[in-house]
């Protein structure tokens, strides 16, 4: 297409058929007003998750580090039981090989009774010291004299009378404790 111009005829200019809407300078300042809040909010939103996931590492980290204070306290609690059950272990195998030496001498002291039984005493007499014999007859007159008038008292076995023994003295390196309820307490005195 041609176009033909006149240079004295005045040019007109061609108005745009809409209206501008925004001016080329105000959508440039309102468009950097929008993207520096936009920016400021994400930085803003940022810094605070970025704080939040400090605290919450600071957090965790101090967790673990109970944890594992805990994991210790635990190892040093059973090294304390086992040292404790030890204790008592050893103590219950001593009361026991003591046990089975007193069972030995008791009935060792049985079996020497049966073989060799004590001289057989009147029941009455059994605490006082036996009284002297004091014979003035012939031998064949006490002989008569004891036939005739007691039966063979010799011949009858008394039976033995047992002591009663007090419980053995506690040892002095423990100190007993009775508590309100009746529950009673050894504690070792170093």
């Amino acid at each position: 297409m041609t176009t033909i111009s006149d240079p004295h005829v005045p040019t007109v200019a061609a108005e745009p058929i809409e209206p501008q809407l925004l001016d080329k300078d105000a959508s440039r300042s309102r468009l950097a007003v929008v993207v520096g809040v936009g920016l400021t909010l994400f930085a803003v939103l940022n810094a605070t998750a970025a704080i939040y996931l400090y605290r919450g590492i600071t957090d965790l980290r101090a967790v673990e580090g109970r944890l594992e204070e805990l994991g210790a306290f635990e190892q040093r609690i059973v090294a304390r039981l086992d040292t404790v059950n030890n204790g008592f272990q050893s103590r219950f195998e001593r009361l026991d090989s003591q046990l089975q030496g007193s069972f030995n001498e008791v009935n060792g002291n049985i079996s020497r009774l049966e073989q060799n039984p004590p001289p057989a005493r009147d029941d009455g007499s059994a605490g006082a010291a036996e009284p002297a014999v004091v014979t003035t007859s012939t031998v064949a007159d006490a002989s008569s004299n004891n036939i005739a008038a007691e039966p063979a008292a010799v011949d009858t076995p008394r039976p033995a009378k047992r002591k009663s023994t007090a419980p053995p003295a506690p040892n002095p390196s423990y100190q007993r404790t009775e508590t309100p309820d009746g529950k009673v307490y050894y504690r070792k005195i170093n």
